[in-house]
């Protein structure tokens, strides 16, 4: 089959790999019909998540037909339409009992933290996210592995197009677990940083829950543009201003700040010239630029929820600033299965578009160039779906495909 992979730092090419197989009973075999690249992805693409080998298959957002189930799989059966959840999880550990999905103890054999070796079991396994999270191949395929099937994969209806429902993978519960860990509801103000595909999702989102201001931080004008005629956020480029925080605190009621932030940008954050350097000299893991904007901009015991990927150390992460402000932290990986039948049914009554948010819809076999694209912000490319089994256009240039196709 063809699959996505990974070969160094900005290196990636659709290549000819071994079909995958049934490795246990309770496995199945999708044929994926729709994939799509994550702002995560690129943490991957550009070398920055340890263990991420040579040959490894990306992709975590994903759906597809299911062509070949193993005899335990009681779930689904061959010819089911579903969207499969980015986190594996077994569906009962401990954790999963309690619905925290992400936390899973069985289906990663890896590491139990990523600086602390404190011998706690690991996070879940992931889909095409490293061997830090289980090396489990990826979804950028023609098929994939999907393992314990009686937990993850969740039927979708036939009506509704791939564009629909296929972020009910990853980006769509994770927009969703960020606002309802942020306490987002009817007149909150809550700011949001970083207008990528969780960002815009999480505006979204936070009108729903009724919030009655939204502000959003980014430097790509396109982005800003489409969250403030789309979701009537207020638009902050950072690139225009050294403090948006302080924007951000002057535009609410007693400059108070507001009610809650969302960090959607991770790790890689722009961050200063020290940051920058104690990067690459492997002394800091993770930009703090955005969390301590987010604490500057909260108020005083407000919410941080942090979607966003992030790993190592912070050195200057304002603790005392968080602690004076009576601040609460929630973040972490989405517990995308305890979302799913709600995300579903508001996507049903057309109170969620997620595919509003795409711009580009490609072929599998062009995805190396879809990575560039998507990386660079090249074409005012917001989110792209890689469509596996169509052909190259006849010209061999990338398509921008419009908003509304119909499924594959």
């Amino acid at each position: 089959m063809k699959a996505l992979t990974y070969h160094g730092p900005h290196h990636v090419s659709v290549d000819n790999v071994a079909d995958p197989i049934i490795e246990a009973q309770d496995d199945i075999i999708l044929r994926v019909t729709a994939t799509a690249i994550c702002g995560s992805d690129l943490h991957l693409y550009r070398g920055k998540i340890p263990q991420t080998k040579h040959g490894d298959i990306f992709g975590h957002e994903f759906m597809g037909e299911v062509v070949e189930t193993g005899r335990d799989v009681t779930a689904v059966q061959k010819g089911d339409r579903v969207v499969v959840p980015f986190v594996i999880a077994c569906g009962d550990c401990f954790f999963c009992h309690m619905h925290q999905y992400a936390a899973c103890e069985t289906t990663n054999t890896g590491r139990g933290a990523i600086i602390n070796k404190k011998q706690i079991p690991p996070p879940a396994a992931l889909f095409g996210f490293s061997h830090l999270y289980g090396g489990v191949p990826g979804g950028q395929a023609e098929y994939v592995r999907v393992p314990k099937a009686n937990t993850g994969p969740f039927k979708v209806p036939p009506l509704l197009a791939d564009d629909k429902v296929l972020f009910l993978s990853d980006i769509l519960p994770t927009a969703w677990q960020a606002v309802k860990n942020a306490q987002v509801g009817k007149g909150s103000r809550v700011a949001i940083f970083g207008a990528g595909p969780v960002g815009l999702l999480s505006a979204a989102c936070a009108r729903l829950a009724g919030a009655e201001q939204i502000f959003i931080v980014d430097h790509h004008p396109y982005r800003l543009e489409f969250a403030q005629q789309r979701y009537g956020a207020i638009p902050i480029n950072f690139d225009k201003t050294d403090d948006p925080a302080e924007v951000i605190i002057e535009n609410t009621p007693g400059n108070r700040g507001v009610d809650a932030v969302i960090d959607a940008v991770g790790f890689e954050a722009k961050g200063s010239t020290t940051e920058t350097i104690l990067t690459n000299l492997k002394l800091e893991g993770s930009s703090g630029k955005a969390l301590r904007q987010c604490i500057a901009a909260v108020r005083r015991g407000g919410v941080v929820s942090v979607p966003g990927v992030y790993a190592g150390f912070i050195h200057g992460f304002l603790f005392g600033d968080a602690f004076d402000k009576g601040l609460t932290f929630k973040m972490g990986q989405t517990h995308v299965h305890a979302y799913l039948p709600e995300l579903l049914k508001l996507i049903e009554q057309g109170l969620l578009t997620p595919e509003e948010i795409v711009t580009h819809h490609l072929p599998l076999n062009e995805a190396a160039e879809a990575y560039k694209i998507f990386e660079k912000r090249e074409q005012d490319c917001r989110k792209i779906i890689l469509v596996p089994g169509t052909r190259t256009s006849e010209t061999g240039n990338v398509r921008s495909a419009t908003l509304g196709s119909t499924d594959v």
